[in-house]
């Protein structure tokens, strides 16, 4: 194996399951005859001495809470390492870009970043290769600096832009990364099972406004051929995995693909669940896969409702309505498929009214076990190059750029709604961390949403929790959802 002087490969956070990006850049880079290293910070440590012997050092940041913690990582590598080389991939690379290159890192790349990454490399191993040349800093371009002609790779010197074009995709290695059972599990009829994670696409044909994959993909998506998919499920199985999340912002996408892969796993594998993100739209244009779907092992299916209000759907362009989710919700009972729904209750158009008709929606058919407590605060976040950010109403809400939180700031025509959002953000904290009882959680985030309306308590939750009768025990991940 060859290396230009070590290469680290860091996670930080990939909603509780095994870092599938660092299994596919390790597969890639070994076969093209590198040995990296390999650091999940999430569940192991990353020491002193690792960090000094990397050349290049690449972070994933697949989301905003990865973003944030990847940037400290940065910073600590920074300052005991400050020749190696920085790159930040992943969605939320290109986005914050030009905040991050002022002290985090050298470079980004974003959209399908792998041959950027392997040419990067090259580019790399060619500078420090020269007679005169040293490891790239920020401090300038005259020390070994790579060439601004990376297309993909965008450093201080130039734009790469998002690499939008279809990758040769191997199987992910997973050997080198901890083992599932520091990840999160299935909890299903009392067992806690491995659960794996995999994808069978990149990117998304849709475009809703306020996704973080529209700026960077813009309606194209990829994908992962079956055999891929399904050798990278079987590597899993083999370390001990009972479950499968099919991680694809829309595992719909591509339906028939979908079908194939589910039905190849279930054939091999009769015993083996999965779940899946599927878009309400295509959870009712495709309504007809789904009692297979179930029969295929099928466990429970997440779909981004967002809001019940339908100004906020129009606003975010998310291509269903409040009537389509009250169908859906209907259908999935039939076909006896749990349904846990996203939400994102806080963002400019949602009102008080709508927020409380979102609780009452939920307690009324008793879907709050579907529904991690956490969601229930979940607030817009405006990240640079975000869609939304040219909307015509913009300027009715929108507040400067908080690049340190790599977000844009804004506020509600309604001060009624900032104050509850920070009120249930801090109680929803406040209740993972005591692992307190989601339902009783959810009617203690009721009271607080009618006190802000005007509305007399005088002990109303503890009365409703009461009465809302026996909890019921669905399928979950132990990894409660966050972005």
């Amino acid at each position: 194996m060859r290396s230009p002087g070590g290469i680290l490969l860091i996670s930080c956070y990939e909603l509780g399951h095994q870092p599938f990006q660092l299994a596919l850049f390790d597969a890639m880079l070994q076969q093209a005859g590198y040995a990296p290293v390999i650091v999940d910070t999430a569940v192991e440590e990353l020491t002193d001495e690792t960090i000094c012997r990397a050349r290049l050092v690449a972070i994933s940041v697949p989301m905003h809470t990865a973003l944030r913690l990847g940037q400290q990582v940065a910073l600590r590598v920074r300052s005991i390492n400050p020749h190696a080389h920085i790159c930040f991939y992943g969605l939320y690379a290109l986005l914050n870009a030009d905040y991050l290159f002022q002290d985090t890192i050298d470079s980004a790349i974003g959209g399908e970043y792998e041959i950027p990454f392997l040419n990067l490399v090259a580019a790399l191993e060619e500078v420090r290769g020269r007679p005169q040349g040293i490891a790239p800093t920020m401090d300038g371009v005259e020390e070994g600096h790579i060439d601004s002609s990376i297309a993909g790779v965008t450093t201080l010197q130039s734009n790469g832009g998002s690499w939008i074009k279809r990758t040769p995709y191997i199987v992910p290695t997973r050997l080198h990364l901890p083992s599932p059972d520091h990840y999160a599990r299935l909890e299903t009829n009392g067992a806690l099972l491995l659960a794996g994670y995999t994808e069978t696409t990149r990117g998304c044909k849709h475009t809703c406004l306020h996704c973080p994959i529209t700026p960077v993909y813009n309606g194209r998506f990829f994908a992962i051929p079956a055999e891929i998919v399904l050798a990278d499920i079987n590597a899993q199985l083999e370390q001990g995995v009972r479950h499968i999340t099919f991680g694809d912002p829309d595992f719909f996408n591509g339906p028939a693909h979908a079908m194939r892969i589910t039905r190849a796993l279930h054939e091999k594998y009769p015993g083996i669940t999965f779940d899946a993100t599927i878009k309400i739209e295509h959870l009712l244009k495709h309504r007809h896969l789904l009692p297979e779907l179930r029969s295929l092992g099928c466990a429970f299916i997440v779909s981004a409702v967002e809001s019940l209000n339908d100004n906020v759907l129009r606003h975010l362009e998310k291509g269903h309505t409040s009537a389509d989710i009250s169908e859906v919700f209907d259908l999935m009972a039939q076909v006896e498929i749990p349904l846990r729904p996203s939400l994102m209750p806080f963002s400019p158009w949602e009102t008080l009214e709508s927020y409380i008709t979102l609780l009452n929606f939920v307690e009324e058919r008793r879907i709050i076990e579907h529904i991690d407590p956490v969601h229930f605060s979940i607030r817009l976040l405006l990240p640079p190059g975000s869609a939304l950010l040219t909307t015509p109403d913009s300027r009715q809400w929108l507040r400067e750029l908080d690049a340190a939180a790599f977000t844009f700031r804004w506020q509600h025509p309604d001060p009624r709604m900032d104050a509850l959002h920070r009120k249930v953000a801090i109680l929803v904290e406040e209740a993972d961390r005591a692992k307190s009882n989601p339902v009783e959680t959810f009617f203690h985030i009721k009271a607080i949403a009618l006190a802000a309306a005007g509305k007399s308590l005088n002990g109303l939750e503890e009365k409703q929790y009461e009465g809302y009768g026996a909890p019921k025990a669905l399928p979950h991940l132990t990894e409660t959802w966050f972005c």
